[in-house]
């Protein structure tokens, strides 16, 4: 691992606990095998692009690092009703590129999200898009592309290490909303960790009281780890 720079934040209004304080510790990586990326995906580090992260927020441990256990994972019946719905969706998995067709429904997703959830509206290039997603993942990352007949609905993000699959951002075409694209996203991710035999499904922090993050745990079982620990150190990973 080729690590340029470490730092961490000052702590900054919580944008998921508005009462709270945030902060994260960050890395800049330039290179990082998937063997080395396992080990941090272990003590709750998250990517995106060339930036590694977790919480370093100074009184508040609300975000809990949350993984499926893949091979013991089966579809809740409400789980069971989205993939009906979604029977029309095809979901591939690609390596990483940018075609305008993604950015332009990124666009749209942000706008969406900025109107209806106060987002602070975001808006990418071909170029920039390219920067946020494809950057420093070269050996990690890999997309799936859903598609609602020729029309691209859908595409997220994923990294792939040895034994897990890390879910790294998801967005969609606000017209597909209605059909809970998040929740068959996380279930097409979680059924190609169980079919390769991987044992993990990384679904990053969950928070209790944040209704954008709580749903992480219907995806069951799972495990939460109890601390942010050091690489030097073992992480704990308990089963709720």
């Amino acid at each position: 691992m080729t690590e340029l720079f470490r730092i961490v934040e000052q702590p900054r209004p919580c944008a998921y606990l508005p009462v709270q304080s945030a902060s994260l510790e960050v890395r800049a990586v330039n290179e990082i095998s998937p063997v080395d990326y396992a080990g941090l995906l272990a003590r709750g580090w998250r990517r995106f692009g060339w930036q590694f992260f977790r919480p370093a927020c100074p009184r508040c441990r609300e975000c809990r690092s949350i993984r499926v256990l893949a091979q013991e994972f089966e579809p809740s019946a409400g789980q069971r009703r989205v993939l009906h719905k979604n029977e029309g969706v095809r979901a591939e998995l690609h390596p990483l590129f940018a075609v305008r067709e993604a950015v332009e429904l990124y666009n749209r997703y942000q706008l969406f999200m900025h109107e209806h959830r106060g987002w602070e509206l975001q808006r990418a290039s071909l170029a920039s898009y390219h920067d946020i997603f494809l950057s420093g993942s070269a050996q990690l990352g890999r997309q799936w592309l859903y598609f609602s007949g020729d029309r691209l609905v859908g595409v997220a993000m994923m990294d792939e290490t040895p034994q897990a699959i890390s879910l790294v951002y998801f967005f969609h075409d606000p017209a597909w909303r209605p059909q809970s694209p998040g929740v068959f996203s996380a279930l097409t991710q979680i059924e190609y960790a169980r079919a390769k035999g991987w044992l993990y499904a990384y679904l990053g922090y969950w928070i209790k009281d944040c209704g954008s993050m709580n749903y992480k745990n219907r995806f069951r079982p799972y495990e939460m780890l109890d601390e942010y620990v050091n690489e030097g150190d073992t992480p704990v990973w308990r089963r709720i």
